[in-house]
């Protein structure tokens, strides 16, 4: 099965403060951006990665991944992540018509260990028609009234957090593009919304995304220095 990965990458990053586009922003001297891209190709499972750039800076985001190779493509997002997807699904379908597969991955998830991104592939060469990486939720989680008030303790034994590279039948995730309304954060919701059914497969902590500056300090003190052991994988 051919397999395309598309990586929505238009977000200004105000959050992280560093003045240049969100997947720009350098750990360690290397972009996200890059050091998601590369994730992704290391798989060995990846015949093409479509970034979805801002759209003031698509040649800077070329030069950017330039090093990596031709193998990676760059059209410019949209003014969300929805619209982003949506332009990147477009142009890997033309560039990899006969892709059966196809992941979408946060460029702010720059550290997911490999072994994650091949668990997520092989589900859907499985069969799966949409996959997520998740883990359990490590909180107490309250539910609260328009007071902020408690009301409830949620039971977390079935409650999961979502990561990604997020993976689905190629079909599937056209279908659910086709008919999506108002912007999604998750496209796994998206697909849910079909009807169709998510499959999940173990995350990693390293999988986190990197938001914040206390993200970008955690991934440059501790994802970049340490690889992730073999006995810590899923």
């Amino acid at each position: 099965m051919r397999v395309v990965a598309l990586v929505p990458a238009a977000g200004s990053g105000r959050r992280l403060g560093a003045g240049v586009p969100k997947a720009l922003v350098p750990v360690l001297g290397e972009s996200l951006l890059v050091r998601a891209v590369r994730g992704l190709l290391n798989s060995g499972m990846i015949h093409h990665v479509v970034v979805a750039a801002p759209p003031e800076a698509p040649e800077e985001v070329r030069a950017e991944l330039n090093p990596l190779g031709p193998v990676a493509r760059v059209v410019p997002g949209g003014s969300d992540r929805t619209e982003s997807v949506r332009l990147a699904l477009a142009e890997a379908e033309r560039v990899v018509p006969d892709a059966g597969a196809v992941l979408v991955h946060d460029a702010a998830r720059a550290f997911t260990p490999v072994p994650v991104i091949q668990d997520v592939i092989r589900a859907v060469e499985g069969g799966a028609r949409a996959v997520v990486p998740v883990l359990p939720v490590a909180d107490t989680v309250k539910q609260v009234d328009s007071s902020q008030r408690v009301t409830a303790t949620v039971d977390r034994s079935h409650l999961r957090t979502v990561q990604t590279p997020q993976g689905f039948a190629v079909d599937t995730l056209r279908a659910a593009y086709d008919n999506a309304g108002d912007a999604a954060t998750d496209d796994a919701g998206l697909v849910e919304q079909a009807g169709e059914t998510v499959t999940t497969v173990p995350g990693h902590a390293h999988a986190l995304k990197i938001t914040t500056a206390f993200d970008l300090a955690i991934a440059e003190t501790v994802l970049a220095a340490e690889p992730v052991p073999e006995d810590d994988l899923p």
